[in-house]
């Protein structure tokens, strides 16, 4: 089956062209049943760029994700509502936990070290290669998710070449709420139990909201069962011109280490398991205060938070722990005022962070080793928007310093770095607004990366030139959008199996020779009736070495095009049909692009029943049952990909909810 726009073809095998079009059935049925009166789309408010504004006039693409569809499509965490209302890449994390490692704009293995994770003003990236744990935010508490595409440096810093992704929760959007409160259990394959709670006492300017969660399975592999739990709460205090408040919450997850399979391993069957004793188990803990307030036209925000965590494994037959101590601080101010012929608004901030690992048991470095990360940073942003053509003309500049060392090595790396980008954007007419951004952007190696180089040659700081040109046109019932970007990286970190290492030419991480990534995203939301809804994301990138070894290769697990359809449909009071579609290519695990990932299909189907104040559904993922796998770690001698960590098949889960 091919589409109509050249760059998706959705079925290189006959076979798997049926189980697209099978997947698409459910698709098509709602649209057949529905009628094409337009409805009006409500409006968009960010606040991925560290104030709350309207999205319609920004020079750059900012995707939304509100609790409303998180609940209408039943996904269970951050990762899954990323990777299936927006199309966004994800390969499951080798640490288990129902845990997926993000990827923007086309990073591949390194996409976690080039985008920046924001929860409520804490940031959640590590100073070392693990990933950010989104799995573990309570998904009941979440009001959206904003993934800002493409550079996010001026405003967050170090690492965020490839975006941002920044999470709000319900309290800490801060407007004013009633006392409320649900709890949600749900049972389905593979043992899975899972139960939700969360409650909001407000009365006055007061609210206190609380939320824990708890989820078990047995996993779709042996030794890949998983227990996780979390529970969170914040307190607050709000009046015409000030809110405080503090919050604080901790998770626990702990899951089997099944390993990677061979190629003929995974034909045979999936499921198995290379070890049957190897785990994974992590705690976390957080904490911090906020506070807001409106003094004329100034507003003001300050964040502080601290966030614990220990790790604890037993890894490729060996013991691995550690715990992490990060802190960071923010400060921030937004002034706005309209004068007679344009609108001028100017924010300035400040950021402090600091990140600390001390190993407690590891075969290869001595308990107490301590590695570190400390980072101090100004910004400035002014916007002038025209009143006679509401021409919209961004500025922005940042200086962030960089401090790391790790004492199992004796390395250390001490740099200032400089971020900046020009935007602007112009209304056309008829809803239809064209933007444009261009800027540099950075980032240092982490503490693994710089601990295990090839000696005596110390990695240079990664700098990207970042372009970005985009449309976005609204009419009644319909948001579209279209974007193009280009990054040009000089110095990229990343590991190379091929690399000169401390133990010679068996891996090291290295500067790479210039890479670029770029390519097209096109998002579309169409109300097409009162009771039907459609979503479309579809992308088509690029991610090659333009120099040295591997000059014309693509880099790593990058696929060239994928594409999400999701329909939502209210066909009776009472009654919710939702269904969606992923699509991705096929992608290699290694440099030499001697192998591939072949491209995968999956669809979801959810059917939900509201009667009073429950809900009871029914969902099915991986509707056909496609056999799949996100994550491999490279290809045999012969062309084979090796090193395969498979996806899970189908899963049928039914779900409770009760709202008070």
């Amino acid at each position: 089956m091919q589409s109509g726009f050249p760059m998706f073809s959705l079925s290189p095998r006959a076979s798997h062209g049926a189980s697209v079009r099978l997947a698409l059935v459910p698709l098509a049925w709602a649209l057949s049943n529905a009628g094409l009166a337009q409805t009006v789309l409500s409006p968009v408010t960010v606040t991925a760029t560290r104030f709350a504004e309207s999205a319609d006039s920004l020079p750059f693409g900012v995707s939304v994700i509100t609790s409303e569809q998180i609940a209408r499509s039943g996904v269970g965490s951050v990762n899954e509502a990323i990777m299936k209302l927006l199309g966004v890449v994800g390969r499951l994390d080798t640490s288990g936990g129902n845990n997926y490692s993000l990827d923007l704009r086309g990073f591949g293995s390194t996409a976690g070290s080039n985008q920046v994770v924001i929860v409520d003003g804490l940031r959640l990236n590590e100073g070392d290669l693990s990933s950010a744990r989104l799995s573990a935010i309570p998904i009941a508490t979440i009001e959206k998710i904003e993934i800002l595409r493409g550079t996010g440096a001026v405003l967050y810093g170090e690492g965020a070449t490839g975006g941002v992704i920044v999470i709000t929760t319900k309290a800490g959007l801060g407007t004013e709420r009633s006392s409320n409160a649900q709890v949600y259990a749900a049972a389905g394959s593979r043992g899975l139990r899972e139960t939700r709670a969360t409650a909001t006492l407000a009365s006055g300017g007061f609210s206190v909201d609380v939320a824990a969660s708890d989820r078990e399975s047995d996993g779709h592999r042996v030794n890949f069962a998983s227990s996780a739990n979390a529970t969170a709460v914040s307190g607050q205090w709000s009046n015409d011109w000030l809110r405080i408040g503090a919050r604080t919450g901790r998770d626990a997850t702990h899951s089997g280490l099944p390993g990677a399979l061979s190629a003929a391993q995974y034909a045979s069957d999936p499921r198995q398991a290379i070890s049957l004793t190897e785990y994974g188990a992590v705690q976390t803990s957080s904490s911090g205060l906020f506070a807001e307030a409106l003094l004329g036209d100034w507003q003001l925000m300050a964040d502080a938070n601290q966030r614990n965590k220990d790790y604890d494994s037993v890894s490729f037959g060996a013991p691995y722990a550690y715990s992490v101590d990060a802190r960071n601080y923010s400060l921030r101010a937004r002034h706005e005022h309209t004068y007679t012929a344009f609108a001028n608004a100017f924010v300035v901030g400040y950021d402090k962070g600091s990140w600390d690992r001390t190993v407690t048991a590891s075969m290869f470095t001595p308990a107490g080793t301590r590695a570190e990360t400390d980072s101090t940073a100004w910004y400035l942003k002014n916007d002038v928007t025209l009143a006679s053509t509401q021409t919209r003309l961004s500025l922005g500049w940042r200086t962030e310093g960089m401090n790391k060392s790790e004492a199992g090595s004796a390395t250390s790396l001490n740099q200032r770095q400089q971020a900046w980008e020009l935007g602007l954007s112009q209304p056309l007419g008829s809803g239809l607004t064209a933007y444009g951004r261009v800027g540099r952007s950075f980032r240092l190696a982490n503490v693994d990366e710089f601990s295990f180089t090839n000696p005596g040659v110390p990695l240079q700081p990664q700098t990207s030139r970042d372009w970005e040109l985009g449309a976005r046109w609204k009419a009644q019932g319909t948001a579209l959008e279209a974007r193009w970007y280009r990054s040009n990286l000089h110095n990229e970190v990343g590991y190379d199996p091929s690399g000169n290492g401390p133990f010679g030419p068996f891996g090291a991480n290295v500067n790479f020779d210039p890479t670029r990534r770029q390519g097209l995203e096109l998002s579309l939301t169409q109300a097409l009736a009162a009771t039907l809804d459609l979503h479309l994301n579809a992308a088509w990138r690029q991610a090659k070495f333009t120099a040295g070894a591997y000059a014309g290769n693509d880099v790593m697990l990058v696929p060239k095009r994928t594409l999400a359809v999701r329909a939502d449909w209210r066909p009776a009071v009472g009654h919710a049909i939702g269904a969606g579609v992923v699509w991705v290519s096929s992608q290699s695990p290694d440099f030499a692009n001697r192998c591939s990932i072949p491209s995968y299909a999956t669809a979801d189907l959810r059917y939900a029943y509201t009667w009073r104040n429950a809900e009871f559904a029914l969902g099915i993922s991986n509707l056909t049952d496609h056999k799949y796998y996100t994550q491999a770690f490279g290809c045999t001698a012969g062309g084979v990909t090796t090193g395969i960590y498979p996806e899970a098949g189908r899963t049928v889960t039914a779900s409770m909810l009760f709202k008070f």
